[in-house]
């Protein structure tokens, strides 16, 4: 059975995936810091972890429990990274699915926009979230649900990215 890890910090679409885990009967892990309270629905599926401040942590706690069939929604490209090498899959919140063909390119370029970010460019920041993009996210994450018998292959680690 497919489990959900939602990176919860900042993750603009928890209720979305809530409702498809209702619909499906799919447990759901939500992971985050506590520096954002995050109100826990009344859903027997939904889990709320509250780790320990600190770099990556959350992501930690992800990475160290994803398994193949399994989906995380995070922003989080080297989280992603870590996901795929786990053998789970890994769905941005705009719908953006993560695979072992485009995760080293995303990790590639974020770390250019991090350089430029420390030598003081500016790189702008992410787009708000739209209805088309829960639109997509919701279609994505239903595909992804439904092809659990055609799981991803495990990437390698060390293939491109730190972890």
């Amino acid at each position: 059975m497919t489990i959900l890890y939602v990176d919860g910090d900042a993750c603009p679409v928890r209720e979305e995936v809530y409702r498809v885990a209702t619909r499906l009967s799919l447990r759901v892990f939500v992971v985050a810091n506590g520096s954002r309270p995050i109100r826990p629905p009344e859903n027997k599926l939904v889990t709320m972890i509250t780790v320990s401040d600190g770099a990556d942590v959350a992501d930690d706690w992800i990475a160290e429990r994803i398994a193949p069939g399994d989906v995380c929604v995070t922003s989080d490209i080297p989280l992603a990274g870590r996901c795929l090498a786990a053998g789970g899959r890994a769905l941005s919140p705009k719908g953006h699915l993560w695979t072992a063909d485009n995760i080293g390119q995303a990790l590639a370029g974020r770390a250019i926009a991090q350089h430029l970010r420390e030598i003081g460019a500016s790189t702008g920041g992410p787009s708000a979230l739209t209805k088309v993009d829960r639109s997509n996210f919701l279609a994505a994450l239903d595909t992804l649900i439904h092809q659990k018998a055609r799981v991803a292959p495990r990437i390698p680690p060390g293939a491109g990215w730190p972890g």
